[in-house]
């Protein structure tokens, strides 16, 4: 294959995505609902890139925080949770924190985090609730939902 029909594929290829992510905007789902549980900052910002951008493109955020993930939502959090990433420049809690600005937007923690961390809702964030299991299965079994993460 040459150079330049080389060239043409991959930017056929580019075109044709391009219409069909155009359409999958259009049926896009009401609700993105992001379960994050890993440790690492990198992850943790990715999830809320990957969340915000949503948001961007019309999807309600409702995300839900368990095990180490769910330390972005201290008040006191660890330097992971806070410290800038690359390019954006602010940490993951910060841009979850833009996220839950959002009109209609939740953020929670696992019904079990607290418990576990012998902490009550008082440690949390402004605007952090708890997820009530119910609720959250409701959330995730929604025909009008997509998952992330």
């Amino acid at each position: 294959m040459t150079k330049f029909s080389i060239k043409t594929t991959l930017t056929a290829a580019a075109l044709g995505l391009a219409a069909f992510a155009g359409t999958a905007h259009a049926d896009e789902a009401d609700t993105l609902v992001t379960i994050l549980t890993a440790p690492e900052a990198q992850t943790q910002m990715m999830a809320m890139v990957l969340t915000m951008k949503s948001a961007e493109q019309g999807a309600m955020p409702h995300v839900m925080l368990c095990g180490p993930a769910a330390d972005l939502a201290l008040k006191e959090a660890p330097e992971s949770a806070t410290a800038p990433q690359k390019p954006l420049g602010v940490g993951p809690q910060q841009l979850m924190q833009k996220i839950m600005g959002l009109p209609g937007a939740k953020v929670e923690v696992c019904a079990i985090y607290l418990p576990n961390k012998g902490a009550g809702p008082e440690v949390l964030l402004d605007g952090v609730t708890v997820a009530a299991p119910d609720a959250m299965a409701a959330a995730m079994l929604d025909a009008d939902a997509r998952m992330s993460f």
